[in-house]
């Protein structure tokens, strides 16, 4: 896994591919605890990457792979992940207040102690998503009626 990605490489890899017309491939990088608050990442490759404990906060992060992607206690606040690849992704502890969802696929996501509160989850894949009881969804939401799985 490559490491020292800045903020500041993230975003020019982004410009650079999307100037090619290219898909901007940042997968397999160590980008954990990078602030990249309010970017526009939509359709990037970040899968198997490691996000963990990264501001995404109001990103737009739509029909991004963050396939196997390590996305634990990050904070994905009001996000963009409309049809986003999340399988098998480790949600672990991560903030998705408020994210659009929609159309994404969580199938065997790890989304133990995530908030999930206001999200948007209209047509998101959740099977064998694993939750545990300290999960927190939107009022109403019933997340294995949806394929998710209670794990404690």
């Amino acid at each position: 896994m490559q490491k020292f990605f800045s903020e500041d490489d993230v975003r020019e890899v982004v410009r650079l591919a999307r100037t090619q017309g290219a898909t901007p491939l940042l997968n397999r990088r160590d980008l954990s605890s990078l602030g990249l608050y309010g970017a526009d990442l939509a359709g990037v490759d970040f899968s198997g990457s490691d996000l963990g404990n990264a501001n995404l906060g109001r990103t737009n992060l739509a029909g991004a792979n963050l396939a196997g992607a390590n996305l634990g206690n990050a904070d994905l606040a009001l996000a963009d992940l409309t049809n986003a690849n999340l399988t098998n992704a480790n949600l672990f502890g991560a903030n998705l207040r408020g994210a659009r969802l929609n159309g994404a696929n969580l199938s065997g996501a790890v989304l133990s102690e995530a908030v999930l509160s206001d999200a948007d989850l209209t047509g998101a894949d959740l099977s064998n998503a694993q939750f545990n009881q300290y999960t927190r969804w939107t009022i109403g939401f019933d997340a294995t009626e949806a394929g998710a799985v209670f794990r404690l």
